[in-house]
Order: C-alpha cells, then sequence, then structure tokens
C-alpha cells in the first residue's frame, strides 16, 4: 500500500496519522508528548510500524506543529507546514465548503476562516490558558470528575450559571465560589463551557465573520459541553468531523502527498529510526552580542543537524568555515 504519513508535534501532545494515496486515515495515534518530544515521535512510529511495517510503502512524509523542524529533522520529512495550513488544509478536504475552522488544543487556540478554499484570515491565542485543554484538564482534576465525563455532566445542566471567563484565574476562583453557594455541579460546569466559548469569540475571535459551515476541531473538541456552548453563542451547526483530535497531522500527510505528486522523492529515512538513540541540545552562538541560541540534534552521538539562529551570523560563519575546508 502506498502511504503518507502526518506529524503534528505540540507542546501537550504528539498525533502520528497513516494515510493511504486515497486519502484514507489507516491509523492514528494521540500521544502525550510530556516535554519529550523525540522519544514520544519515535514511540508513535514503533506503534505504526508493529501494525504497517510490512503492508505499507510510505511514499511521504509531513511534520507541523511547534515541533515540527525537529521531527523534520528526525523522520526526513517532505513538507514542513505551520499548523494554520495544516488545520486549514485539514478541514477542508474533510468538511467540503468550510467557511470557518474553531481550533482548541491542550495550550492555545486559534480561528481559521476560509474562503473558496483558501485561508483569508486567522488569530491565535497563546497567552491565556482560559478555554484550553491543559486548564479544563485542571478543572476536571479540582472536581474530582474523569475528563471524559466533563461534557455529559455539562449538558445535563438545567439552569447554567454565569463564570468569569476572561482569565483562567478568575474563572477558578468565580467557579470555586459558585460550588460555595451550593449551586449543582454540572449547573457550574455548563456555565464553565459557557465562560470558556465567550473568552474565545471575545479574544481569538473578536472581529472575525463567522461562517457556516463551522468546524471544530482539536482536542477539546471531544467536549460536547463546548460544543454545545458554541452552537448556543453562534446560533449554528457545530460540526465536529471525524480525527478532530488529530487533524494537524491529517492536513501533514495530505500536504506530504501533494508534494510527492509533483515529483518529489520522499526523504523518509526509514521504520528503524524507531531504534536510533537522538538527543537534542543548545548552545549560545559568540559571533555577535545576539547570543542566539542554536539547536543541535545528534544521532547516535553525531551531530546531525544544526539551527536556530535568528539573526543568521552563525549559519553564515559555518559555512565560511566549510567552504574554506573545502567541504
Amino acid at each position: 500500500m502506498k502511504a503518507f504519513l502526518g506529524i503534528d508535534v505540540g507542546s501537550v501532545s504528539t498525533n502520528i496519522v497513516l494515510m493511504d494515496e486515497k486519502g484514507e486515515i489507516k491509523e492514528a495515534l494521540y500521544l502525550r508528548t510530556r516535554g519529550r518530544p523525540i522519544p514520544t515521535v519515535q514511540e508513535g512510529l514503533a506503534q505504526i510500524a508493529e501494525s504497517w511495517a510490512g503492508k505499507a510503502n510510505i511514499r511521504g512524509v509531513g511534520t507541523t506543529g511547534s515541533g515540527r523542524q525537529l521531527a523534520a529533522l528526525l523522520v526526513g520529512a517532505d513538507a514542513v507546514k505551520n499548523e494554520i495550513t495544516a488545520h486549514a488544509v485539514a478541514a477542508s478536504t474533510l468538511v467540503p465548503g468550510v467557511q470557518t475552522v474553531l481550533e482548541i488544543g491542550g495550550q492555545d487556540s486559534k480561528i481559521i476562516i476560509l474562503r473558496n478554499g483558501i485561508v483569508a484570515d486567522f488569530a491565535m491565542n497563546t497567552v491565556c490558558a482560559a478555554g484550553t485543554g491543559s486548564f479544563l484538564d485542571q478543572q476536571a482534576a479540582r472536581l474530582n470528575i474523569p475528563i471524559e465525563e466533563f461534557g455529559p455532566r455539562a449538558l445535563a445542566a438545567r439552569h447554567p450559571v454565569r463564570i468569569a471567563g476572561r482569565c483562567s484565574v478568575f474563572a477558578e476562583s468565580d467557579m470555586i465560589h459558585k460550588q460555595q453557594m451550593g449551586h449543582d455541579l454540572a449547573d457550574i460546569l455548563a456555565g464553565l463551557c459557557e465562560a470558556l466559548v465567550r473568552n474565545y469569540l471575545n479574544n481569538v475571535g473578536k472581529g472575525k465573520e463567522i461562517l457556516a459551515p463551522v468546524v471544530f476541531q482539536g482536542g477539546v473538541a471531544a467536549n460536547a459541553g463546548i460544543r454545545a456552548a458554541f452552537e448556543k453563542a453562534l446560533g449554528m451547526e457545530i460540526i465536529v468531523p471525524p480525527h478532530f483530535n488529530v487533524m494537524g497531522a491529517v492536513g501533514a500527510a495530505i500536504l506530504a502527498r501533494e508534494a510527492v505528486l509533483q515529483g518529489q522523492t520522499t526523504r523518509f529515512k526509514g521504520w528503524s529510526l524507531c531504534q536510533q538513540n537522538f538527543a537534542s541540545g543548545s548552545f549560545e552562538c559568540k559571533y555577535c552580542p545576539n547570543l542566539c541560541e542554536v539547536i543541535e540534534l545528534k544521532q547516535n552521538g553525531e551531530t546531525v543537524a544544526r539551527w536556530g539562529d535568528r539573526c543568521g551570523r552563525w549559519s553564515q560563519a559555518e559555512a565560511a568555515r566549510e567552504t574554506a575546508a573545502g567541504k
């Protein structure tokens, strides 16, 4: 089977999908990154290799997410794209005609406006944690309920309470106050969902023209309470697509397929990279007062890549040194 890999490395989760040439998702993994992106990517690929190494011929690999550059060097990627592009491609492929994408992940949230299949506008929120997956995990743990029960319990509310949701700190303190006043847990959860949706629309979605069809994706899309709150606030149906929690990886796989169709030969390093010993580190460039941090990737103790100097002085000096050495 001709297949394509999509890898989305984020701060909270690392998502990997295996897609055939027709665009069907054969395998989808959602793994916790836990601050260890390299071992997590290797673990995910090892899981896929266990089932597909002898059946799938990898023709292309795409990476996205905050760790896309590291993952690209690790696996040998053919397409390296930002999260906006990857999520937009995935949404427009799985839900043709989509005009608005609401995406809420573990640490950040974004909105993407598409018109005629092209990204017309977008916005991201990476400052406040209110409404993100990590915040909801914390509140579920504090209330001593499994995160899987958060949404269903919120849907059972009869009289949702109003909670201040402009800040995660205020939302938590206001929620505690409502508990002390004796409000029902379901009403508090529903009120929290509505508060977080208001925060999202007033910050990330401020000034954006939200038109249907609207797609809701990212890990938080699993929360039925948040979805219902979006439908109540916007007055329209909210579509949660298949593979909603790994849409970045789906988009990366689609982009890898497009790159290969244009005649590009895959750079994929093979399944054996799962057994390789990789380590990353960094050092400060001393060529100028900027002191740029240069990232270094080593494979089995040998340096295979360096990148990250923002001013370009280190790259220029290194290129000049290699030229002088005849490399």
